[in-house]
């Protein structure tokens, strides 16, 4: 039987799940904070960075219509020539009239060249803010300038008067610029989320993995895995106490029917010995005849406990081979019982590209699966036992898919109905035709208890003249 994969260490582990929501709600709020902060306090610093080149290009304005001093952090140097582009580099020419928009066609007052190692500044970021003037269009120049980060040079020329070179590195240059930290804001709030999404998918993720192993086949056999918040902790703790306490209850019953059964062993012989002795034949049959049936009552009663604890370990095995082996076994001893192969329809299989065509399954002595062997011969023992009881002859047919194997023994007996057959799955109950034959009642509940623990059921279908006993089994169930 495989093991079961253990808990790993989280950073839910051992917590309480009030704590780790508590955690959460922390988390998001110092996360949304800090966003918000973040965001917001760049957002601002990026604005009074805007405004003030703003207001240099205002000044500037007003420094060169009335010849005032140049503004802080703006110097001006006159050339003798018309400015020069150098190699690779880009230039935008805006002339700005006196109602201050662009216009990059017609002559005007004052004419600005921008050149740029890396871009070409759109003229529609060149827009008066400050009531159609010219020095508003100056201004959102420099604003421009400031806004994308490229280092340039700005030359303006006023009407046909020499060309004059602005240096302004401190107040629209690359390091004047405030550090951008919006994206920081975003990847913080999105690293945030993530890791509470991640959280709550650690959290979910451990109480579906316990609801799985809960159900799974084995955990009546081995221990639940015990890990995740301190809630689901406690919760497996105790269905491991509960299911220990059940399974040691299976096993002392087990116990001790084993040793009832042992101790009516001595008593039994002695009444076989002693109804010997009886010279009335009647009445020695009806004597042994309830010494047998006391026996196989408590024989039955402990198969049937002992099925139910289902100790026995998985191993690969044939299931075909299994059947022809108990077949055999009933034989020999001159019972009719036959084992037949089935003829399963043939799979069907294509491509995109191609038709869909038939292929044969895999041959019945390929039927391999992992299961309890000595509880599937009890099993298809019962079954065989109770077609031969009322149906006088047992035919038994394996068969299974992909996934899934079964074995069906159909006999020769009375039709049930759905309600009888319902019924005859329980514990010490029998047919209406069971007439005189031997039995305490517990063949088919010992049978669909043996199916369960393989993952399978026992399922009756009417055949022609009698019943068919299936009993289905997965193949990969442990």
């Amino acid at each position: 039987m495989c093991c079961r994969p253990r808990w790993r260490v989280t950073l839910t582990d051992r917590l309480s799940l009030r704590v780790v929501a508590s955690l959460w709600v922390v988390l998001a709020m110092l996360a949304g904070g800090g966003s918000v902060w973040l965001w917001t306090a760049s957002d601002a610093a990026w604005r009074a960075h805007l405004d003030g080149a703003y207001v240099a290009g205002l000044a500037l304005a007003d420094s060169l219509e009335s010849g005032s001093a140049l503004p802080q952090g703006l110097s001006l140097t006159q050339l003798r020539a018309e400015p020069d582009l150098p190699p690779g580099w880009r230039q935008t020419v805006i002339t700005l009239t006196g109602g201050g928009r662009p216009d990059l066609t017609q002559g005007a007052r004052l004419s600005v060249r921008i050149q740029s190692p890396d871009l070409t500044y759109p003229a529609a970021a060149v827009q008066s803010v400050g009531g159609g003037s010219q020095a508003a269009g100056l201004a959102s120049v420099t604003r421009a300038m400031a806004r994308f980060c490229s280092d340039p040079r700005l030359f303006i020329q006023r009407d046909t008067g020499p060309w004059m070179r602005i240096d302004g590195a401190a107040v629209w240059g690359c390091d004047a610029a405030p550090p951008d930290r919006r994206l920081l804001a975003g990847a913080l709030a999105v690293g945030a989320l993530a890791l509470l999404l991640g959280w709550v998918a650690e959290v979910s993720g451990a109480f579906v993995a316990f609801a799985r192993a809960l159900g799974d086949h084995r955990a009546r056999t081995a221990a639940l895995p015990v890990g995740g918040v301190e809630e689901l902790r406690q919760t497996a703790q105790a269905v491991n106490a509960y299911v220990a306490q059940d399974r040691a209850a299976l096993e002392n019953r087990a116990l001790v029917l084993s040793g009832v059964s042992h101790d009516l062993g001595t008593p039994a012989t002695r009444l076989r010995l002693r109804s010997a002795m009886i010279e009335d034949a009647s009445l020695r049959e009806r004597l042994e005849r309830d010494i047998d049936e006391m026996t196989t009552m408590i024989d039955g009663v402990l198969t049937y406990t002992r099925a139910e604890i289902g100790a026995e370990p998985f191993r690969q095995l044939s299931l075909t081979s299994l059947a022809e082996a108990v077949v055999a076994d009933y034989q020999d001893v001159g019972l009719p019982v036959t084992l037949r192969q089935s003829q399963p329809p043939p799979a069907r299989a294509g491509t995109l590209f191609s038709r869909t065509a038939s292929r044969p399954t895999l041959d019945s002595h390929a039927l391999l699966m992992r299961g309890q062997p000595t509880a599937l011969r009890r099993a298809l023992s019962n079954l065989i036992d109770n077609a031969l009881k009322y149906g006088r002859e047992a035919v038994v047919v394996t068969g299974g898919s992909a996934d899934e194997a079964w074995i069906g023994v159909t006999d020769r007996g009375s039709v049930l109905t759905e309600e009888d057959v319902a019924r005859l799955t329980g514990a010490f109950q029998r047919g209406e035709n069971a007439g005189t034959a031997s039995g305490v009642g517990l063949g088919l509940a010992i049978v669909s208890t043996i199916a369960a623990q393989h993952g399978g059921r026992l399922e009756f279908h009417r055949a022609s003249p009698g019943l068919e006993a299936r009993l289905t089994l997965a193949r990969r169930w442990a």
